[in-house]
């Protein structure tokens, strides 16, 4: 077993709700109870340092929600709190999503001060129309004056979210927003598809989208850019600078362990040969009325059985450039090569994976389709069709998307 764990902690809370979102995340309150909920969360770090018991954090996410609607003292009070309970690596990995329309002058600089060191930027475009398209509440502007405000606090380390296949987006308007991101001189780009996704608003009324074959235009002219200015594509849907890959999400990729903590987090640890995925409960009043009454919010953990591991850790690890080691395979599950083996010379044998020097690693056609890739690995008795509760579409931007229905129910 591994020393290193991760931490999310989730804010759930955002000024209006997106229609295309289907994450955890709520209209916040006229009065956010920051200290309340900054309480809760430590309290549910405790109800789960059993879990990391001699483990060194070597990354901590803020997600949301709207992290960046919590002050700087909210925030500092929080990372405090965490680094009182658990070990964190000299390095440790900070990251805070952060909209730039909640953004107010010199709040980095007291984001940088509690320990933040790298944001995540939610500009998702620079095109004034496809903003109000996405009920986005910021405008292009604002985008270039969080940066602004991001290197005034010496944070150069920051990525900006972007999608593309928009609302009555042409593959010039996803170039034209790419083009106007890369000028800010991010170190990471998140850039992947808008999707359609169920209890969304967008589901219950589509706009217009660009058909697969204008999407598929855009991705692939959209990557050609990227590594033309300099950015390498690590995973499906994100870019780096050299060494600037996020750390905390490479750690979901190569099935490493976490705790979740806050408002609907998931878990995922690793503990004597067993996979133990943990759910925190998904309302913020009922959270916090449990932390309130039981001074803590333990949740559910639930063992994940062995049938179900070759496909968890395939929904992560082939969403990686880097691909896999048969080895990585056997550590991470405590199962035998044998598990995937006739899956993975399947799939050699149709061009959609290849093996080289002991690493297995999607091809070209296999990233196209990496939904058929990752769904080959469910039980034998589950296919996609009886299991569409499991089945995560790629490209999508990020673990707590992949992860929400690997929990007690169910991948």
């Amino acid at each position: 077993m591994s020393t290193a764990i991760a931490i999310y902690l989730h804010l759930p809370w955002c000024v209006r709700k997106c229609p295309y979102c289907d994450f955890n995340s709520h209209a916040a309150p006229a009065h956010i109870p920051e200290a309340a909920y900054v309480a809760a969360l430590l309290a549910d770090l405790d109800a789960d340092l059993d879990l990391a018991a001699g483990r060194t954090v070597t990354s901590l996410f803020l997600g949301g929600g709207t992290p960046s609607l919590f002050g700087a003292d909210a925030i500092a009070t929080l990372l405090e709190g965490v680094a009182a309970r658990l070990p964190l690596a000299a390095d440790v990995e900070v990251t805070m999503e952060a909209n730039p329309g909640t953004v107010e002058h010199g709040r980095f600089e007291g984001y940088a001060a509690a320990g933040v060191n790298r944001i995540s930027l939610g500009a998702q475009s620079f095109d004034a129309e496809r903003l109000k398209a996405l009920g986005r509440i910021h405008g292009p502007e604002e985008i270039g004056v969080a940066v602004s405000e991001l290197r005034a606090a010496s944070i150069v380390n920051f990525n900006l979210d972007l999608m593309y296949a928009l609302p009555g987006q042409t593959t010039a308007g996803a170039l034209a927003d790419l083009t106007a991101a890369i000028a800010l001189g991010p170190a990471h780009l998140s850039h992947y598809q808008l999707t359609l996704e169920p209890g969304t608003a967008f589901h219950r009324r589509p706009p217009p989208l660009p058909d697969d074959d204008q999407s598929f235009d855009m991705q692939q002219e959209c990557q050609e850019l990227l590594a033309a200015a300099g950015f390498a594509q690590y995973e499906v849907s994100a870019c780096a600078r050299p060494g600037r890959q996020c750390r905390h999400n490479l750690n979901y990729w190569r099935y490493g362990d976490y705790l979740g903590i806050g408002a609907g987090a998931h878990g995922k640890i690793s503990v004597d040969g067993r996979v133990l995925r943990t759910e925190k409960p998904r309302s913020p009043r009922e959270y916090l009325r449990r932390a309130a009454v039981r001074a803590g919010s333990e949740g559910t953990r639930r063992q994940v059985p062995e049938r179900e591991l070759p496909f968890e850790f395939m929904l992560n690890a082939l969403r990686l450039r880097e691909g896999f080691t048969l080895g990585d395979f056997e550590r991470a599950t405590a199962l035998g090569a044998a598990a995937i083996e006739p899956q993975l010379s399947a799939l050699a044998a149709r061009s959609l994976i290849a093996e080289s020097a002991g690493r297995w690693t999607p091809t070209e056609l296999g990233f196209r389709f990496l939904n058929e890739l990752q769904a080959v690995f469910l039980p034998a008795d589950e296919g996609v069709a009886g299991r569409g509760e499991l089945y995560t579409a790629a490209p999508r931007r990020g673990p707590q998307r992949d992860f929400r229905h690997i929990v007690s129910d169910v991948p």
